[in-house]
């Protein structure tokens, strides 16, 4: 019920990884990557899996060798959701995954060697009609641009970027997006806002080595925040040393706060105080849990008094406002005459919620149906 994001998104051009469409107004797309061992196809398929159940749009694989390509090819018809075959130096991989099915491969042409091995693998991709993604990183820049520049530095890492956009367009690819990721904050924000001006491409979101699940979320919701406020930005991932399901939930999240893209249940709870008439905390964490297979967006309030209980209710699809051993449940901004017993509260508005949910979804269903007709 919150309006609309006031941002406007950078212009760009469309690509497609698989069936999900990047840049040029397409939502934002939210990607992890997997961590089991490539050749351990149960496990990668299993986490794959856990992924796309969580939203994953597109999920990236690392395939560092030629047994990895083999059972990249398994892993492939298993799953459903776009993968991108992660690939450093060795051109045969790039046309091997090619050969089995890849949606995308994560490769930059100036790493691979000759011109002929480049040529190799940028013509191939554009017979299969697979996008690649330049990925510079400024942990790993080429020597003479360390040499040159001292540090990373945010033209440091845009001009390793420009290094390898210039050998795809001068084999007339334009198929392609490009990340310049750092640890630093700041470094990787400035480093994305000077590349933004160079180039008409989708732009892959990330703060690399992010850290740990906490201080990670924190660190990347900041930058990619900035970014995102600015309208920069097509994709982007949460590198997080954690599951990576968590990944995908912050990403969601970080879209969520910023009204750009919502998906499930957007609580606005209380940071809970003397004045709080049920659990809070515990309400919003048990109903999180539960709630985690509804992908429709809604906004709940679960406010714990009476002070910003009714406000906060007033605009979100349900909301409750605490009260002496009862609650004030309110839908779609209305006071309802039925309250909630305090001692209830979790399995009361989990089932407003789920019915909410259902009755959303089918007239999305209905709005979609007479918009095709």
């Amino acid at each position: 019920m919150h309006n609309e994001s006031p941002i406007i998104r950078r212009q760009s051009s469309r690509i497609y990884v698989g069936n999900v469409p990047i840049g040029d107004g397409a939502p934002i797309a939210v990607q992890s990557m997997t961590n089991t061992r490539t050749t351990d196809v149960e496990a990668t398929v299993a986490q794959i899996k856990a992924l796309e159940k969580v939203g994953a749009d597109i999920v990236r694989v690392s395939v560092p060798t030629m047994d990895a390509a083999e059972a990249f090819k398994v892993i492939k018809q298993q799953v459903n959701v776009p993968l991108v075959a992660d690939i450093h130096f060795d051109y045969r991989i790039a046309l091997k995954v090619a050969e089995y099915g890849v949606d995308c491969l994560r490769i930059n042409p100036g790493n691979i060697g000759r011109e002929d091995r480049i040529r190799a693998v940028v013509e191939c991709a554009r017979d299969k009609n697979i996008p690649i993604r330049i990925g510079v990183n400024g942990g790993s820049l080429e020597k003479d641009i360390q040499q040159k520049y001292g540090e990373p530095t945010p033209q440091a890492l845009v001009e390793s970027a420009m290094r390898h956009v210039e050998i795809l367009d001068r084999l007339n690819f334009d198929q392609f997006k490009v990340s310049v990721k750092a640890s630093d904050v700041f470094l990787a924000v400035e480093s994305y806002r000077l590349l933004a001006k160079q180039i008409v491409q989708p732009l892959h979101l990330g703060i690399t080595e992010a850290g740990g699940a906490r201080a990670g979320s924190v660190k990347s919701a900041v930058g990619l925040g900035m970014l995102l406020a600015e309208g920069i930005g097509d994709t982007l991932r949460i590198s997080l040393a954690a599951d990576p399901v968590e990944e995908i939930k912050v990403g969601f999240d970080i879209l969520k706060s910023l009204r750009i893209r919502s998906r499930g249940i957007n609580f606005i709870a209380c940071p809970t105080c003397s004045r709080q008439e049920f659990d809070v905390i515990g309400t919003v964490n048990e109903l999180e849990q539960r709630l985690e297979d509804i992908v429709v967006p809604m906004d709940v309030s679960v406010i714990g008094c009476v002070v910003n209980g009714p406000g906060e209710a007033e605009v979100s699809h349900l909301g409750i406002a605490g009260g002496n051993r009862k609650s004030a449940f309110y839908e779609d901004g209305i006071r309802q005459k039925e309250r909630f017993d305090n001692d209830n509260v979790i399995d009361q508005l989990e089932s407003k919620i789920r019915a909410k949910a259902s009755m959303l979804d089918q007239n999305n269903r209905i709005d979609v149906k007479q918009q095709d007709i």
